[in-house]
This record gives C-alpha cells, sequence and structure tokens, in this order.
C-alpha cells in the first residue's frame, strides 16, 4: 500500500472513530477520559463495520493513547464496549518505560486494562517478566499466572539455555499503587535448576528508592563468637530520614544488636550507629559513633561527633571498627570574608593496651581567629592567627595557652622572573600549667605561668627558569630562604601539647617553623635552600625533583637525635615523582644523612592502571626519633587486581612488616565474577595481629548478588 492509500486509511478511520462516539450510548458516554483525549490510529488497511460498531485495522498498526502506544500486526476495535484486540506481535509501551510483548491482547480504548496471553514484559531496569497469562487493571496492577522473573538476558549464542538465575511462581502481581512486587509459590532456579523455594516473596519494584523491610541476612562465625547469624530490618521513618535494625545472634555468646539513624535536614544531617552485646558472663558492652553536621546561615556552621567504646577490644570483636582511638567533639566555626573563626571542644579515647584513660585530655574549649588582610597597591597585606586552647586531665597536667600571631606580609616579581617575599611577625604565647613535669634538675612538677615573645623575619627567594625543547618544557627552581629569630624560646615552663611529634622532609624543608601547633617554635637564625626541577611533555608524561637542606648557626635542642634537625646542617631531604605516561606514577621520598650518607628515611610509592589490570604498592622505611612515642616503621603494602575475562575479576593484597621481627600482617585474596544480573564474589582474609583477647584471625567470606532482587552472605572464620 502506497503512502497516499496509508494516509488516506488513517483519516477515514479518525472520521470513523468521530463518528462512533457520538453516536455511542450512555454508557460509553462515561468514558469521560476518551472523549476528551480520544485514542489516535495508523495502519496499512482500516475497515469500519457499520452495523457492528466494529473498525478493523491491519499492517503496521498503532494505536496512541496519552504517553501509552499499542503495536500490532492488526487489531479490531469495540465502539460500543470500547475494547480493542490485537493480534501479532502486540506490544504495549507504558509511560513508566515497561513494554508488554504478547501474541494476542485484549485492552481497552485508553489502553490501561486488559489480559494478554504468552506475555514478555521488559521493564525500564531491563529485566524480563514472562507469564502464560497476564492481566492489567486500570494500569495499577498486572497479575500474571505461571509466571517467570529474571534480570539475566538470553544468551546470544544459544537462547535455549536456560538462564543464570530466575524465579517461577504460580502467581506474580505487579502492585503499582503499592509499589511493590509479590509472588506465591516461588522457586528460585539456578542455571534451570531449582534451589529455593518459599511459599510466598516480595519486594519494592524498581521505582521505589527506599522502602521499609528486612533486608537480606548474613550468616558466618568467628572463632571467639562462634556460629554468627545478622537479620537486618530497614525502617523508614519519613521521606528524609530512616534507621536499620540488626540482631547479631551468636553461639557463644548472648549476642548483641546493632542500630543506624540517618537524617537529612534542610540545612544539615545527622548519623549514628550504635550497639550493645552481653557476653557469656552476662557482661554488658556497647558503644556509638554519630556526627551531626547543620549550617546556622552563611557564615556559620556547627557539628558534633560523639564516639565511645565500652571497651578497647569490643568494637574489633564484634566486627563494629578498628580505630585505633576515638574522638569526640563539639564546634562552631564561621567563614566572613578574609576570617576564619572557631570554637571547639575535644575528648579522647585510645583504644590500644598502653593507654591511660586518666590521662586522656579533655580539650575544652579550643578558640581559633584567622585573618588575612587585602593586599595593598604594593602587594602588602596584614595577617593574624589567634588561638586559646586549654586542655585537663584526671592525672597528669593541665595546661592553658593564648597565642597572638600578628604578621605583615609582602611579595615581589622582578623583570627577570624571580620572586622575592618578605614576612615580619611578632608572636606572642602566654603559658600556664600544672603539675607539668620537668627536667630532674629543675625538680620534679612545674605549676606556674610562662610568657614567650617571639619575633621573626623571614625572607623567601626562588627563581623559576624556563626553556622548550622540541616538545618538552623544562622547569628548574633553585630556592633560599632565610629566617631570623632569637634564640631560645621552648622553657620547660611551657607544656608541649600539640607539637610532640614532627617529620622532616620534603614537604616542610621549606617551612619557617617545622612544628605543627603552636607550643614550640623553632629559634635562632637559620636558612633552608634547595632546588626543585621539572619536566612535562606535550603528551602528558612528567618529572619532576626536590631536594632541599637546612642550615642554623647553633644547634637546638628543640629537635630530638633522629630528628633530622638536631645539627647546624640538616640531613638531605629529596623527592622524585615520575609520571612516563597516564596510568603510571612512580613516588620517591627520602632523607639522608649529611655525616654518612646512610638512608634515614625511604618511601616508595608505585601505581598504575592499564586496560585490565590495576596495581599499587608501598614501601616505608624510617627510624625512631628520641622521645617519639612512634617506633619505627620498615614496611610494605601492596595490591594488585585485573580482569580475567569479560565476568571474572581477582585481587590480591597485602601488608608485611620487614622489620627484624616482622612477619606478614594480613593478607587477602578475592575472586568476583559480574555479569548483568549476578555478583559473586569469594573474599580469603587473614590478619596476625594480636591485642588481649583479640587473636589471629583467618575469615572467608561469599557474598551473592541477585541484581534488582538483593543479596547474601556468609563469612566463616575458622581459626
Amino acid at each position: 500500500m502506497t503512502i497516499k492509500h496509508t494516509l488516506l486509511a488513517t483519516a477515514l478511520f479518525a472520521v470513523a472513530v468521530l463518528l462512533g462516539a457520538l453516536a455511542s450510548t450512555p454508557a460509553r458516554a462515561e468514558q469521560g477520559q476518551n472523549e476528551e483525549n480520544p485514542a489516535t490510529f495508523a495502519a496499512d488497511e482500516m475497515t469500519h463495520d457499520k452495523e457492528l460498531s466494529i473498525i478493523t485495522a491491519r499492517g503496521h498498526v498503532e494505536v496512541n493513547h496519552g504517553e501509552r502506544t499499542l503495536l500490532a500486526d492488526s487489531i479490531s476495535y469495540n465502539q460500543i464496549t470500547d475494547a480493542i484486540k490485537a493480534y501479532g506481535n502486540v506490544a504495549l509501551h507504558q509511560p513508566s518505560g515497561d513494554i508488554l510483548f504478547a501474541d494476542t491482547m485484549e485492552i481497552t480504548g485508553d489502553l490501561k486494562n486488559g489480559m494478554a496471553d504468552d506475555l514478555l514484559a521488559v521493564m525500564a531496569d531491563r529485566s524480563r517478566f514472562a507469564a502464560k497469562k497476564a492481566t492489567l487493571v486500570n494500569d495499577e496492577t498486572m497479575t500474571m499466572d505461571r509466571a517467570i522473573y529474571s534480570a539475566c538476558e538470553p544468551c546470544k549464542d544459544n537462547p535455549t539455555r536456560p538462564l543464570l538465575w530466575q524465579l517461577k511462581a504460580i502467581k506474580i502481581v505487579h502492585d503499582r499503587t503499592k509499589k511493590i512486587i509479590t509472588y506465591k509459590d516461588v522457586w528460585l532456579e539456578v542455571m534451570g535448576v531449582p534451589v529455593v523455594y518459599t511459599p510466598y516473596l516480595s519486594y519494592p519494584d524498581p521505582t521505589v528508592k527506599r522502602k521499609s523491610g528486612f533486608l537480606t541476612p548474613n550468616w558466618g562465625a568467628s572463632s571467639s563468637l562462634g556460629s554468627i547469624i545478622q537479620a537486618p530490618y530497614f525502617y523508614v521513618l519519613d521521606d528524609s530520614s530512616d534507621i536499620t535494625i540488626t540482631p547479631l545472634i551468636t553461639s557463644q555468646e548472648y549476642g548483641a544488636i546493632h542500630g543506624e539513624y540517618r537524617e537529612k535536614f534542610t540545612k544539615g544531617e545527622i548519623t549514628a550507629e550504635t550497639s550493645g552485646a552481653f557476653d557469656a558472663s552476662s557482661r554488658a558492652y556497647g558503644h556509638i559513633k554519630s556526627e551531626a553536621r547543620f549550617d546556622v546561615d552563611r557564615t556559620w556552621r556547627w557539628g558534633a561527633d560523639l564516639n565511645r567504646s565500652s571497651s578497647d577490644t569490643y568494637m574489633r570483636r564484634y566486627g563494629y571498627g578498628n580505630e585505633s582511638s576515638l574522638t569526640s567533639q563539639a564546634f562552631l566555626e564561621g567563614f566572613r570574608g578574609n576570617t576564619y573563626t572557631s570554637f571547639s571542644t575535644m575528648a579522647f579515647q585510645g583504644l590500644s593496651a598502653s593507654d591511660d584513660s586518666r590521662t586522656s585530655p579533655l580539650v575544652l574549649p579550643v578558640a581559633q581567629f584567622n585573618y588575612t588582610g587585602d593586599p595593598d597597591k604594593y602587594g602588602a597585606y596584614n595577617a593574624l592567627d589567634l588561638n586559646f586552647t586549654k586542655l585537663t586531665r584526671e592525672l597528669g597536667t593541665d595546661s592553658t595557652r593564648i597565642s597572638v600571631r600578628p604578621s605583615w606580609n609582602i611579595s615581589h616579581i622582578a623583570p627577570k622572573g624571580d620572586i622575592y617575599k618578605l614576612r615580619a611577625s611578632m608572636g606572642l604565647d602566654f603559658f600556664n600549667a600544672q603539675e607539668l613535669p620537668v627536667p630532674q634538675s629543675r625538680g620534679s612538677t612545674y605549676d606556674g605561668s610562662a610568657l614567650r615573645p617571639t619575633p621573626e623575619l623571614e625572607f623567601d627567594w626562588s627563581w623559576p627558569l624556563a626553556r622548550r625543547n622540541g616538545t618538552v618544557t623544562e622547569v628548574l627552581e633553585p630556592i633560599g630562604q632565610v629566617i631570623v629569630s632569637p634564640y631560645g624560646g621552648n622553657s620547660f615552663k611551657m607544656a608541649n601539647e600539640d607539637s610532640q611529634d614532627f617529620d622532616f622532609s620534603d614537604a616542610n624543608v621549606f617551612s619557617a617553623n617545622r612544628f605543627t601547633g603552636y607550643d614550640r617554635v623553632e629559634s635562632g637564625p637559620r636558612a633552608n635552600f634547595g632546588a626543585k626541577w621539572s619536566v612535562t611533555g606535550d603528551g602528558g608524561g612528567s618529572t619532576s625533583v626536590l631536594v632541599g637542606q637546612s642550615y642554623r648557626l647553633k644547634d637546638d635542642s628543640t629537635f630530638n637525635s633522629g630528628s633530622g634537625l638536631e645539627n647546624n646542617f640538616s640531613d638531605y631531604v629529596g623527592k622524585i615523582d615520575f609520571s612516563p605516561q597516564e596510568g603510571l606514577n612512580l613516588l620517591y621520598r627520602t632523607r639522608i644523612d649529611k655525616d654518612t650518607l646512610d638512608f634515614r628515611r625511604h618511601e616508595v610509592a608505585v601505581s598504575g592502571t592499564t586496560s585490565s589490570i590495576d596495581y599499587n604498592a608501598n614501601y616505608v622505611f624510617f627510624e625512631r626519633q628520641e622521645g617519639s612515642e612512634f617506633s619505627g616503621r620498615k614496611e610494605i603494602n601492596y595490591a594488585v587486581g585485573g580482569d580475567l575475562t569479560d565476568t571474572w575479576r581477582a585481587r590480591f593484597n597485602g601488608v608485611r612488616d620487614l622489620s627484624e621481627n616482622g612477619g606478614q600482617r594480613s593478607t587477602g585474596l578475592s575472586l568476583i565474577y559480574e555479569d548483568e544480573c549476578l555478583e559473586f564474589s569469594t573474599q580469603f582474609s587473614r590478619t596476625f595481629y594480636q591485642d588481649r583477647d583479640l587473636r589471629p584471625t583467618d575469615a572467608i567470606m561469599f557474598r551473592v548478588l541477585f541484581k534488582t532482587l538483593g543479596e547474601f552472605s556468609s563469612s566463616v572464620n575458622p581459626s
């Protein structure tokens, strides 16, 4: 049939529909929606039986009503009953994006109510239903008899091959009003083999993001807890908040219960988790980890964290976290123009065997103010830092410090490109301490106050020299820095709370004060010098090198032996960053003894990705500094993963202590299968960590995720 004939048939059919509507019975007139929004038809051939009020269309039939479209080889439309019968290659496109295919379908003129034989429904998320018979009711429910559901696509090479998994049920009902899909007498089949049966199953349809109900249970085993079963329940409180309650049942203890709470507000959010447990001796344990963040207005915001545990090893034993310490805090901070203001308080809980809660400080308060002025016409600007900190302890030192650090800064770029910076500052710190330990020659403890004025002048110079060589840009930048300040400044009367440990490295070699806090300052005339060199290719590859050293006129006893700064000349520090191409990076950082040229620190990090493999490895070595609470370290950690096939991938990782009495600290191996409808993973891990009632542990975990349905997992700790 020609296009001309098709258009003529379409026009005649539309006239027939209009005449039929005018001649319809009162019952037909009740279908107000159809009168206001009549369906439109198109076909290769149309006929109208006026006596029976039946319109027949054949060849590429298309019926449109609102956002719904019906396609078929042929249809017959009864104007009296407002019923459409569709035959051959029937496809009903729905507003949700779902498409219903059938051999035959009977449906009302508004395309909302009907029945279909041999249905195949392709959902918007590409999952599929198949049913011997299906019934549609007012576009609200779809009932399918002798039905199958799966998110798996048929094998392209062998379409008759059983799906990887499917749900086969006597009846499936999709209630779009309640947004839920229910099954009756359902089997889970894997590769065509029935493996699990349940008389009833329900879950939210794909349009639902959050809905109350039980989540997939987990089960496993632990050497300290025995057999474990977890059955989480998710409950939606409202559109912006929900909770998850997870009972944990064990064979060797009385079990535990874990809860999570989440709520979002217009100007903030709250998240919290808590738990409680009883062991076999009826001793109670618990923990809480919570966080709140809220904006007051465009300038101010506040927050609070509450993190506590009833015992040091409880969270690690029950799998609620691996933290070595917990910090609780509350703060108020504001950002306005060039200023920053904050008020905060902090409390700490150490979870290591050597931690004593009586010596952990309560920091109340910490007040901070920072201001940076606008540059004048010469580029000069003023800055001001203020800090007030007070710490109290049940056992040990109580301390208070007030710090004022005003400064004047100016920078200048000379005509040849060299850069000059000048900073003049006058620091003033007031200290008060109670029961402060002092050198033996000074007694046992000190109670009293001290004042520390610290005038300082800093001059920086650098000169970036660049040249172009073909497709490569090379930059060489010598750097020099001179700082002048009085000697001394770190009296035994001043408590050191925030500057106890630091690391001399390439990151701070050009810093005027390498201490991280306010309690300690560098003093005396000193200089820092070194150079940066970099080369960058147009293709994206790059290499950069930095070396530096410090010099001071007199030794500074503030720096402990092994710090690299205890002598006039410091150790050498450097960094090499090598990235020859995208997806490959090598980083090396080092500190070398100035006298013996022995390496005092190594850090090597390599990472990369290819089309199928990603990998990273980090090696670190440094010696313990005298007086530091941290021991030396010689360790390597590594991970490599990659795609074995289009659906299989593997990953291996580990941590090894390379010191004399070290050994393997942890090892992990995982194997993952993933396709469009299923994800399966198995993971083996072993930790060699031992802490009081915690012992080295082997763990095996299996996890199966049926996409669009949910997951189940099992973990076993055989040791």
